[in-house]
């Protein structure tokens, strides 16, 4: 298990995490949700090292190095100009010193140009192929940050049950999205986090509360306005 205690990151003087704590259990998702500026991506690159100068824990409590075990896909991939998928996925797989493999059936399913060069595919196959990365190789844990941005709808239902398959087969995942229903399909728990703090830890059995208290909690004010700008004069018809 990932376990995160009073996880604490500011840039200057600019608090972006206040004291977060949470866990990411193997054969489990977590869905992290929060509005933009929230703190999410900055909480995803302080858990697999890419920012280290914050205060806190964070440590895989059986003693695995967690960099060496977890698989991170980034809001928008980045791919060296003149590289073809393939090569790529190959630079992936020695960078880690793993065993290349043959990419051809997983590729099978995300319908890749792989012989074409990377950095001239479409934001939704680029987002396919850094998927694919992550898939061929035997990690611990996955952390995704909007996994399901940019795919379209065929691709988002095949991810879902991928992720579900993983799951299935013990691997940690922790995952942000802007979709609200792609988390709950898929999730054990999920958590919300506004302005850099952990509001609330849902479980499965109160998702149903989660749409409700997203637009509590971080747009009340905007609800208002709504109300002013849009008054209801009549009853609404279905």
């Amino acid at each position: 298990m990932i376990s995160i205690r009073e996880l604490s990151k500011s840039f200057g003087t600019q608090a972006v995490l206040r004291q977060v704590s949470m866990d990411l259990r193997p054969g489990t998702i977590h869905g992290l949700v929060g509005a933009n500026g929230a703190g999410k991506t900055t909480l995803l690159h302080c858990l697999y090292g890419l920012l280290t100068d914050y205060t806190g824990r964070i440590q895989e409590t059986t003693g695995l190095v967690i960099r060496e075990h977890t698989g991170v896909l980034p809001y928008e991939p980045y791919f060296y100009p003149r590289l073809t998928g393939r090569e790529y996925l190959t630079f992936c797989l020695q960078a880690r010193r793993r065993p290349v493999v043959d990419f051809e059936a997983w590729n099978a399913l995300l319908e890749l140009p792989l012989d074409q060069y990377a950095d001239e595919y479409s934001a939704g196959m680029k987002k396919k192929l850094a998927l694919l990365a992550l898939l061929v190789q035997d990690f611990r844990y996955l952390i995704l940050d909007e996994p399901f941005n940019g795919l379209d709808m065929g691709t988002n239902l095949l991810l879902k049950e991928i992720l579900l398959r993983l799951r299935g087969q013990g691997r940690g995942i922790l995952l942000t999205s802007h979709l609200l229903g792609s988390l709950t399909e898929t999730c054990d728990e999920i958590t919300l986090l506004a302005a850099g703090t952990v509001q609330r830890h849902y479980p499965a059995s109160e998702f149903s509360r989660l749409a409700t208290d997203l637009l509590d909690s971080l747009f009340q004010d905007k609800l208002a306005q709504v109300a002013q700008l849009l008054p209801i004069t009549r009853p609404i018809e279905a």
